[in-house]
């Protein structure tokens, strides 16, 4: 079904796929404005901390900061793992940086504040990009700020960038964390998108493969955005299943009823 509705509207390729590079992101003024905000902070060699709903566009941030951030001044380490204890969270970190991971914490401490500081030398700031932070360890977090203690708290050995839902920030406003909070100054939230941003986002995407007009009513666009309360996310989900069932119908535009329907069939 998934050709036939693609060839049914004239599409090249799936329009709403999560496989997108780097490069075509789609990102409103809101957006680009945390992911200024984020490139300045770690420019100063300075620690984030950055929260938002699911689906707003976190992922969406950290991409293009990867995409903006110049490779002969950065290394940006991604970990996603959140769930991991303290010594297995450093391993997974000594294995992201190409390191052969010690049996102790201590040793996998030693290990990855060595190799960041042989990076300093060689005039390039390690980024680490925590992802799904809010699921952390409390060890672990009990432990990041010695990352970021370095010559009496005098230097920035690296950067944090701690990326979560809402509740990260309540986390991290806990008593037991204010030595972490106290050292990371830039603290971003980005918002779900407004009514404009899901009408420029669809037509955005549909034009990535290949279809220049409308394709969507402005009422079945208002009805996506109603439904997908501001996450990008739930708009290429509902998006996705509208064409499939305006296709089904034989209609050459996807309206408000359609989306309706297709809003009931998948419980959003």
């Amino acid at each position: 079904m998934t050709v036939k509705y693609l060839a049914h509207f004239g599409l090249k390729a799936a329009p709403f796929s999560k496989e997108i590079p780097d490069g075509e992101l789609w990102m409103p003024p809101s957006k680009k404005a945390v992911l200024e905000e984020l490139i300045e902070a770690l420019e100063e060699r300075a620690s984030v901390l950055l929260t938002g709903e699911p689906g707003v566009g976190k992922t969406c941030v950290l991409r293009a900061l990867r995409l903006r951030l110049p490779q002969g001044a950065f290394r940006l380490t991604y970990c996603h793992n959140a769930t991991l204890g303290r010594r297995d969270f450093y391993r997974q970190l000594c294995l992201a940086l190409g390191l052969s991971p010690s049996a102790t914490a201590a040793a996998l401490f030693f290990a990855v504040s060595s190799h960041v500081e042989d990076l300093g030398r060689d005039n390039l700031h390690p980024v680490f990009l925590l992802d799904e932070a809010h699921l952390l360890h409390q060890d672990t977090l009990d432990h990041l700020h010695i990352l970021l203690n370095y010559e009496w708290d005098s230097r920035a050995l690296l950067s944090l960038v701690l990326v979560g839902l809402p509740e990260l920030a309540d986390r991290m406003a806990l008593r037991r964390n204010r030595s972490l909070h106290s050292r990371i100054h830039h603290r971003l939230a980005i918002d779900g998108i407004v009514p404009d941003d899901t009408a420029n986002y669809i037509a955005f995407r549909l034009k990535t493969v290949g279809h220049d007009r409308d394709l969507f009513t402005s009422d079945a666009i208002a009805m996506v955005h109603e439904t997908a309360l501001g996450s990008l996310r739930d708009i290429d989900r509902v998006a996705t299943a509208a064409l499939r069932e305006s296709a089904r119908r034989k209609r050459k535009l996807v309206e408000r009823d359609t989306v309706e329907h297709v809003v009931g069939v998948l419980g959003v």
